[in-house]
């Protein structure tokens, strides 16, 4: 029996007590599903800066009424240092485990705004932790970033090597790094950092001038717009499904205190260039009926990117028993369907149906 699946029978035999920050995000809200399927009991904090009411309405309508009972929401920032600390504790039942989710993404927000950034991805962080450090908490696992790796060329990408940060979220990326480090020095505070590799799935959301490639591409798509392609095509990047991170996200708040402490590359270890997700992405919209045909656009490469990224995840496999179960064409097949009712939903008319000839927007 696989690690990850020894996991999920403990959590069902003896469930525990969850803070995920940024419950009403992309990530968060997935993780948030997860738990709650898995019969835990959930205390979610979100301001909804990037998050959305309607993930959390989505995942009600995912899980039974008895667990939803369950999920305790509090409405809070983390750069508010008593929210923190009132999350940790909601109604005097103590939290045992953190999965910390909530920041401010997107390499070109932080370039634009780098004190919003560094005030949520900084000072929120170091709120949290110290909020962690006093509760004493099992385990505090946080969202850490494949952009730490910086400028250092080499790839795949190992834990121990890392250069110079490219933007201002990176350098938000690196101190928390740090400060989990430090804290599990000093104070002995158990800290995981999973470095996120492009992960994407179900409510990645698709608007807005910050969107992550594969949502912004989905609904350009599903929409019958251009889609732009920052260079030219050939940067690459290892996408990881939501999956995949969530099964991270576990592992690691319950791995063995030997492997507590450190960070680990969150990945499938597979390159896929810009030009090639164009093309899977298209061919899995074709597989739902829509058929896009318009050629991609390409335009300057953008301010703060890296060239090409992989993932050597060696030592997630070796010490937090991860094993990826979703490739990125898998991923984004199961991720499409979502994408055309999302947009479908919101009565967009979409590009033209392969059956019919015809757009099926209301």
């Amino acid at each position: 029996m696989n690690r990850y699946r020894t996991v999920l029978d403990e959590l069902k035999r003896r469930p525990r007590t969850w803070l995920v920050t940024g419950c009403a995000g992309f990530i968060g809200s997935n993780l948030l599903e997860t738990l709650l399927g898995l019969d835990q009991r959930v205390v979610g904090l979100d301001n909804f800066s990037t998050g959305f009411r309607r993930h959390l309405d989505e995942v009600q309508g995912r899980v039974s009424a008895a667990q939803w009972a369950r999920f305790t929401f509090i409405e809070g920032d983390i750069q508010d240092a008593s929210a923190c600390r009132d999350a940790l504790r909601p109604d005097g039942r103590p939290v045992m485990h953190v999965l910390h989710q909530a920041a401010l993404g997107s390499v070109p927000r932080s370039i634009a705004d780098p004190l919003a950034t560094n005030a949520t991805n900084v000072s929120g962080f170091l709120n949290l932790l110290v909020a962690v450090r006093d509760a004493g908490v099992e385990s505090f696992v946080y969202a850490a970033s494949s952009s730490t790796y910086g400028d250092h060329p080499a790839l795949p990408k190992i834990e121990e090597r890392i250069g110079r940060p490219l933007s201002p979220y990176a350098v938000t990326k690196v101190v928390n790094e740090l400060y989990a480090e430090v804290f599990q020095a000093t104070y002995g505070v158990s800290a995981i950092g999973l470095r996120y590799f492009n992960v994407f799935g179900r409510r990645q959301n698709p608007d807005g001038a910050y969107a992550a490639v594969i949502p912004k591409w989905a609904g350009a798509m599903l929409t019958d717009e251009v889609v732009h392609i920052n260079g030219d095509g050939e940067s690459s990047r290892d996408f990881c499904y939501i999956e995949n991170a969530v099964q991270a996200n576990l592992l690691a708040a319950m791995a063995p205190a030997a492997s507590q402490g450190g960070v680990f590359n969150v990945a499938v270890g597979a390159r896929t260039t810009l030009n090639q997700l164009f093309a899977n992405i298209r061919d899995a919209l074709a597989e739902q009926g829509v058929i896009y045909s318009r050629p991609p656009v390409y335009r300057d490469f953008r301010a703060g990117d890296v060239r090409h990224s992989l993932a050597d995840i060696g030592k997630a496999r070796a010490q937090l028993g991860f094993e990826p179960t979703h490739t990125l064409r898998e991923g984004i097949r199961q991720a499409m369907p979502w994408y055309l009712t999302f947009f479908h939903s919101r009565g967009t008319t979409l590009t033209q149906h392969a059956e019919t000839g015809h757009g099926h927007g209301t």
